[in-house]
């Protein structure tokens, strides 16, 4: 079998089928939350790096490799991923004044649970415009339901929670059939919101914040760099303007924690029906670190496309699998606002 077929192949890994319990549990070990290679499953080349890979980051470029990485992340439900098209923000980008990541940190918290803010270099649509007070229209991404809502203003906030965050399946929501689940899209939206799917099967997340950690900002284009050259022949790679459906967005976030693990990498997988078509939401999250160009192949060929873990030992942070129902940290029973931590401290104080 050719590399090319072998890739191709893990297009066609099926997720178990979701029990309908909701009694999420923690993995144990690292080895316990997503599957892990096998070279006689896998073959060979699960063993081995890149080796055509020509891209290297600097020789200064020195991270912790004797931290245990697997569950020093904390969990959580949502995650909001707001178009800025920037690649480097403040320090805290709450601290952005005027910004829709300003009225987030200020607005109420989610009544489903810890929601994670990002900033990202997805750009503002051209067609955005200033509403009369002066406030630039954006887009932000909502996962896990893989929802694009449009024309979100920081006066609109308070209405993207209530209406769009509460109202969206999270992180430890047991799978549906997608048919019968209609929670979010049937939930009216206040006027000026649009709401729409996001067309990639795939999402990888690569924290840019280079005004956190200069290697943020050095290892992030490297990886996207060498990603889309594995993505490429496989017909997987999207710009920022292809909607063609399917494939793999990459998007550069701001600071996730653990920059002395650069860099940092998150995988949302969606689920795939049996007939290889993808379903609403995403099934998986895997947080990776310790990533290097030279894991990228396998990274596209195992744990994009099969939601495998090469290294789970040395690279696995943690993440979530609504198919077997587990996560990294023990999940919370009632999302009362009283128990969430400030979506300030979850975004900004990790180390």
């Amino acid at each position: 079998m050719t590399k090319m077929a072998s890739l191709l192949r893990g297009l066609s890994y099926r997720f178990n089928t979701p029990t309908p319990s909701t009694d999420f549990k923690k993995a144990k070990n690292e080895d316990a939350l997503f599957p892990k290679t096998d070279p006689a499953v896998d073959g060979e080349d699960c063993l081995h790096d890149c080796e055509s890979c020509s891209i290297k980051y600097p020789r200064k470029f020195e991270i912790d490799q004797d931290d245990k990485l697997y569950g020093n992340i904390g969990g959580w439900n949502t995650h909001l991923i707001v178009a800025t098209g920037k690649t480097d923000w403040v320090r805290d980008v709450a601290d952005e004044k005027g910004s829709v990541m300003e009225a987030v940190s200020k607005a109420e918290e989610p009544t489903n649970g810890k929601m994670m803010l990002s900033a990202s270099n997805m750009p503002i649509p051209l067609s955005s415009h200033s509403d009369p007070d002066g406030q630039v229209r954006t887009t932000v991404l909502l996962l896990p339901a893989f929802k694009f809502i449009d024309n979100v203003t920081p006066a609109a906030v308070p209405d993207l929670i209530q209406h769009c965050v509460n109202n969206a399946p999270t992180n430890t929501s047991p799978l549906v059939d997608p048919a019968s689940d209609n929670s979010l899209t049937s939930t009216p939206l206040p006027a000026g919101l649009d709401m729409r799917d996001c067309p990639h099967n795939y999402l990888i997340l690569l924290c840019s914040h280079a005004t956190r950690d200069a290697r943020c900002g050095q290892s992030a284009p490297l990886l996207k760099k060498e990603l889309e050259r594995q993505l490429r022949p496989l017909g997987l790679a999207r710009d920022f303007d292809d909607e063609r459906p399917g494939g793999v967005g990459i998007y550069f976030i701001n600071h996730v924690g653990g920059h002395k693990y650069s860099a940092n990498v998150l995988v949302y997988r969606r689920r795939l029906s049996p007939d290889g078509k993808p379903l609403s939401e995403a099934a998986q999250c895997i947080w990776l670190a310790r990533i290097k160009p030279s894991d990228c192949e396998n990274l596209v060929r195992y744990t994009v496309l099969q939601g495998k873990v090469v290294k789970p030992g040395e690279q696995l942070r943690g993440g979530f699998d609504r198919s077997t129902q587990l996560t990294n940290s023990a999940p919370e029973k009632g999302a009362h606002p009283e128990t969430l931590i400030s979506l300030k401290m979850y975004t900004t104080n990790a180390p």
